[in-house]
């Protein structure tokens, strides 16, 4: 039987933000996924089966930034004033980047980070048949990378 050590959890809480005054915040995250070039192709031609995947994948990393607070649960609840998704080709892979504006008293990387990953899990759902070899895996496909690359505020 495998002992665990106690954590007391009733010490968590989200951060304290009242005494905050309202900037205007703003965070870029990106990340990449690889896939088959054949995968790639299909993407670009609009040959997917399910659709059109990039269309698809910003509006998923947009209702993804909206709803981060009921995912993170230490997350504030914030009101966001802009949200831009932007898909880039790569040698062998797709790189998302998604950038978030919001003017309040925390920051807005967890969103842009969440819109990021959801961009990429629903590139990665919507050509996983088209992915996998004839044992069901996944021997190219992967999501890596994933990261704030810039945060202002001010």
């Amino acid at each position: 039987m495998v002992e665990f050590t106690h954590i007391q959890y009733d010490k968590a809480q989200m951060a304290d933000i009242s005494g905050k005054g309202d900037v205007v915040r703003e965070a870029v995250a990106a990340g990449k996924i690889y896939l088959r070039p054949a995968t790639l192709t299909a993407i670009r031609e609009g040959a997917v089966v399910k659709g059109n995947v990039l269309a698809t994948a910003r509006v998923a990393a947009t209702l993804s930034v909206k709803n981060t607070p009921a995912l993170i649960p230490m997350c504030h609840a914030i009101a966001i004033s802009a949200i831009a998704v932007d898909f880039f080709n790569g040698d062998g892979y797709i790189e998302a980047s998604v950038r978030v504006k919001s003017t309040g008293k925390t920051g807005v990387e967890m969103e842009a980070l969440m819109g990021v990953s959801v961009a990429l899990l629903t590139i990665w759902d919507m050509v996983k048949s088209a992915e996998k070899d004839e044992h069901g895996q996944y021997p190219v496909t992967r999501i890596e990378g994933i990261r704030v690359i810039e945060k202002r505020k001010g």
